[in-house]
């Protein structure tokens, strides 16, 4: 496939009436490792009557030699991980993943949600990964920093050809999304959870429709995300729910209905992540904060430093997840007590490493001694 390149809206926070349809960031700011940062400026001149802009996504391919990461974090259940995609096109105005636009030379903005990096050689690296001489299989988590189901994946199918790599190696695999398109694999998905080798994980931030769209755009509505843990259930595909981020005195008072929801959907566990704001993303979300909810924005961000010493974030191993202080330890007292009501406290489901096998490659004869 040949990448399309448009230049991307950069450097600029739009009036209203001028901002992208269907897209989270509310602006462009530099990069933090760009030479030169510019400041937007109103001289008056802005059409009024102009009809909000359709920014379109532009597809570059990621030549990067490996396809698995891997992290050592206390905070984090997996070692390893696959990102088919950088920057991620459902918009979450509050991601966490932002900042690592800035590595590429895009803004944390709107370029993340615009400009995506995608993988064509995923497959064909993973196998390659699987064959090497001493290679150890361990559970890989698809999408620990951007979403494998986000829009273009219809298109490109690069995360169906992993899982399908996954199942041709019997090797274990879990997926995070808040898309409903995961149902699109749940063929392979079911299949590799039957030999005890995939389960699957599906995020679902609020079950206000009109709130999720605002943060979320271009992701499935909650309904669909419940659907969609629903279906997976009945096809014996193990789902946990994340509920992340939490986002006090905005999010946090539908802990118990939102568990309620997903219990009953079929969902066998549930975690959550409080939310996060490092370096970029703590702008954009007060932008949009400011812009979304101007009589509650104060008390919010004045909330969220509650839970972080003060601070609008704290990225200290422990912390970052969960938070401290009075309005963290709350939130995750009455998160237990609603797991427990609800049945889904259950121990994590531990994947199958024992089945790997590396098949007979195609054009070879096995020896006969």
């Amino acid at each position: 496939m040949t990448a399309r390149f448009n230049p991307p809206v950069r450097n600029e926070t739009l009036p209203d009436g001028l901002r992208p349809r269907g897209r989270g960031a509310l602006s462009n700011a530099s990069g933090r490792f760009e030479a030169r940062r510019r400041e937007p400026f109103d001289d008056g001149w802005s059409a009024q009557d102009a009809q909000p802009p359709t920014l379109k996504t532009t597809l570059i391919k990621d030549t990067s030699r490996s396809i698995i990461s891997t992290n050592d974090s206390p905070d984090i259940s997996f070692d390893k991980s696959i990102n088919p995609y950088r920057g991620c096109e459902h918009g979450c105005v509050y991601c966490y993943a932002r900042p690592s636009h800035a590595y590429w030379g895009y803004s944390a903005g709107l370029d993340f949600e615009s400009v995506l990096f995608f993988k064509p050689a995923a497959a064909a690296q993973l196998e390659k990964a699987f064959r090497k001489p001493g290679y150890k299989p361990e559970a890989i988590m698809l999408g620990a920093n951007t979403d494998p189901y986000q829009p273009v994946e219809k298109r490109l199918r690069i995360t169906r050809t992993l899982l399908e790599t996954c199942l041709k190696f019997k090797h274990p695999v879990s997926v995070i999304t808040k898309s409903a398109s995961i149902l699109r694999d749940v063929d392979l998905l079911a299949e590799l959870a039957g030999l005890g080798l995939a389960k699957a994980a599906v995020s679902i931030t609020t079950l206000d429709r009109k709130l999720a769209r605002a943060m979320e755009p271009r992701a499935a509505t909650p309904e669909r995300r419940l659907d969609a843990v629903h279906t997976l259930s009945a096809a014996d595909v193990p789902v946990t729910v994340m509920m992340a981020p939490i986002i006090p005195g905005l999010t946090d008072h539908e802990i118990e209905s939102l568990l309620d929801r997903v219990s009953q959907a079929g969902a066998e566990g549930a975690a959550y992540v409080l939310l996060r704001l490092p370096l970029e993303v703590r702008d954009l979300f007060a932008e949009w904060l400011e812009a979304e909810r101007p009589a509650a924005a104060r008390r919010i961000m004045k909330l969220i430093r509650q839970t972080r010493g003060g601070k609008d974030y704290d990225a200290t191993f422990h912390k970052r997840g969960v938070g401290e202080g009075p309005v963290a330890v709350l939130i995750a007292q009455r998160f237990r007590a609603a797991l427990i009501r609800y049945g889904l406290d259950a121990p994590r489901r531990k994947l199958r490493c024992d089945l790997f096998e590396r098949p007979l490659e195609q054009g070879r004869q096995m020896s006969l001694f």
